[in-house]
């Protein structure tokens, strides 16, 4: 049976073929029309030329520029000008190269008196500074009436905007730069990179000069406001790279974010680079070194992971923070032993004391009372094994293996609930413990505040992630953590604040399989103040060699950190903070 509706379909068609075709014919009339004949007798030298924007710039939330962009010029020889005077000024503009822009004067006589045959202009330097230019056209001006042979004539200067950035190596791996080519790579330069660049506009240029006031006003690319704040991204980086060099460690990475919106205040690592000379990036970064290990470089945590488990167990409802264990240092799961850190043997301890010892053999007994579906239900929760989202090039995933898979076998259960065998980036793990710390509301961590384009800002909006436990269990871990480090006289401890907070010592598995006993993974990861919590710090320091341990390296970079923090943000004391909001 024939479609009724066939005609329809067909006519349509038809209309649209026919609407095609006049479009066509109204766009061959133009081309051919005595107004565009006019135009182009007029001006036949002209052309249709791309112009592109200048590129947006970034600032911290204060306002501090991080990237913009400055003005240079490309010198070059128009050699049509040099034939028409037989190349008899060819020397001295070799010369007068060789002089203000420091490039070698036989080369530069090579390229202009030996070009190839289809080259009408050569470009001698595509980045001279303007008190370059200046100088060689100011030298120009001087030799016009001199013989031919002692001009500058055919030499040419034209102005264009490069990428700058003003605190050179500062908060460089969250930036990222910008090539010759204007292409941003790493950070927000990539991540943000079509916003930033702008929309190109393509239109007719006159040969006539004094028709120049007709080009376009071409609006620059979308200005970023970042979430960090310069002081106190300059102040971790300087405590980091002193914890590096102190500790001997191989790299190192510190987080801060503000665990109720998610922006990152401050977020450094090592190697970092001076921005302004981005061509030295491989001698910097070698190999697969890379460019910022806080959400490119996964690792297996250690015991800073324990919180993860702590949490599950509690919110489940398997354990409380009064429950005991009794610790005889080592636990058998899925036909293996798990001993604890350093052999250790802690007896009859409650949950507080599991954390505040960090004993590996509870943590496994407590992933055991949640099971397999529930354990791994909550660390996906957690996002482990998966991106957060944040708003910089190159984020990588972690790994958790999950039962089912090839891989998995019961004894992982075991070692993932402290921190061995699943891998996760710094970021990860902050955008985990954002929930413990913000009443159980997990946050997306983001770089950008703000974006200003056409005279607009648009403020990006704290987003929840999830809500992976209760606020209830939020409350009771924080001040399990609290109460563990203070009974441990933690390295972490801020005195007049109070901080809820777990170190982490990793061993680091090997190519082979198995996990090297001489090198670690130190961390720390912590909040506060444990009633209104105002910054989340994580430090990762690889491969430590004063000391293995998280506790004796990690913690006390925390505690440095944290000190610059409660100034920088105006955080009194507990005891004058309190007093201040009580009716």
């Amino acid at each position: 049976m024939k479609n009724p509706h066939t005609w329809r379909y067909v006519t349509v068609q038809i209309m649209l073929v026919v609407f095609g075709f006049s479009i066509l014919a109204q766009i061959i009339r133009i081309q051919h029309s005595a107004e565009a004949k006019a135009i182009l007798d007029k001006d036949p030298g002209g052309g249709v030329e791309t112009f592109y924007p200048a590129r947006g710039e970034i600032f911290d939330l204060k306002g501090h520029l991080l990237a913009g962009n400055k003005i240079v010029y490309e010198v070059g020889v128009d050699l049509q000008v040099l034939e028409e005077n037989e190349y008899a000024n060819a020397n001295t503009i070799a010369l007068a190269a060789s002089v203000y822009l420091d490039l070698d004067y036989a080369t530069v006589l090579n390229w202009i008196t030996q070009p190839p045959e289809d080259r009408r202009y050569v470009v001698l330097d595509n980045f001279a500074s303007p008190d370059e230019e200046k100088a060689l056209m100011d030298l120009q001006e001087l030799a016009k009436d001199k013989p031919r042979d002692q001009t500058l004539e055919g030499l040419n200067s034209t102005p264009h905007l490069v990428r700058t950035y003003p605190e050179g190596s500062l908060a460089a791996n969250i930036i990222g730069f910008v090539t010759q080519e204007g292409v941003g790579y790493f950070g927000v330069e990539e991540k943000y990179n079509s916003l930033l660049a702008g929309v190109p506009v393509k239109v007719w240029v006159s040969a006539d000069p004094n028709r120049a006031e007709e080009l376009p006003n071409i609006p620059p690319g979308a200005t970023l406001i970042l979430t960090l704040d310069r002081e106190v991204q300059a102040s971790v980086e300087e405590i980091l790279d002193a914890a590096v060099l102190d500790t001997g460690a191989a790299s190192g990475t510190v987080v801060v974010m503000d665990p109720k919106t998610g922006e990152i205040l401050a977020l450094a690592v090592t190697p970092h680079m001076n921005l302004n000379e981005y061509w030295r990036f491989k001698e910097i970064f070698p190999g697969e070194t890379p460019f910022d290990r806080a959400i490119s470089q996964a690792y297996e945590p250690g015991s800073v992971y324990k919180i993860l488990t702590m949490a599950a167990a509690l919110d489940k409802g398997v354990v409380k923070p009064e429950d005991t264990y009794f610790d005889s240092g080592i636990i058998l799961i899925g036909g293996v032993a798990i001993r604890n850190w350093n052999n250790t043997v802690w007896g009859q301890q409650n949950m507080i004391g599991c954390l505040q010892h960090s004993i590996n053999a509870c943590l496994v007994y407590v992933a055991e009372l949640l099971g397999n579906d529930s354990f791994y239900s909550y660390m996906q929760k957690f996002g482990i094994g998966h991106t957060t989202g944040i708003d910089l090039a190159g984020e990588t995933t972690g790994h958790l293996k999950l039962p089912g898979d090839s891989d998995w076998y019961q004894v992982d259960l075991g070692t993932n609930a402290f921190g061995q065998g699943v891998s996760v980036t710094p970021i990860q793990m902050v955008m985990a413990a954002s929930a413990i710390a913000n009443d159980g509301k997990m946050v997306y961590p983001h770089m950008v505040h703000a974006m200003v384009q056409d005279g607009r800002q648009q403020n990006i909006s704290p987003q929840v992630a999830g809500t992976p436990i209760s606020a209830a269990t939020a409350h009771t871990l924080n001040d399990m953590l609290a109460i563990s480090l203070e009974k441990e006289s933690s390295n972490s401890l801020v005195p007049g604040y109070r901080i809820a907070g777990k170190t982490g010592t990793a061993q680091i598995p090997t190519p082979y399989g198995v996990y090297d006993n001489s090198a670690t993974n130190a961390s720390f990861v912590g909040w506060g103040p444990v009633d209104d919590p105002k910054f989340l710090v994580y430090v990762w320091l690889e491969k430590p060699q004063t000391s293995i341990w998280g506790s004796e390296v990690a913690a006390p970079v925390f505690k440095q950190v944290v000190e610059k923090l409660v100034v920088l943000m105006g955080i009194p004391p507990d005891s004058i903070r309190l007093q201040t909001t009580r009716p």
